[in-house]
């Protein structure tokens, strides 16, 4: 699974990177949450709980079986 986590984040990365920002895996639970960490522009933007959810979770549950939540870690 973490593979797959990987590759949908590398979909996403561009969208994020083209406003100064980015995304890191940190860890894939073995009961589905997703840890990951922003950083850049990501890092301190107010819409940034926005992207994580409407986005980023949204994308994961979508493509990659098993996930069932996206946190962001500092």
């Amino acid at each position: 699974m973490k593979e797959q986590v990987r590759q949908t984040l590398e979909k996403i990365k561009p969208n994020l990177q083209a406003d100064g920002g980015d995304v890191e895996l940190v860890e894939v639970t073995d009961d589905g949450v997703v840890k990951v960490r922003l950083v850049g522009a990501c890092r301190g933007c107010p819409m940034s709980q926005m992207t994580l959810k409407n986005g980023i979770q949204r994308l994961l549950i979508q493509e990659v079986p098993g996930v069932k939540e996206v946190v962001s870690v500092a």
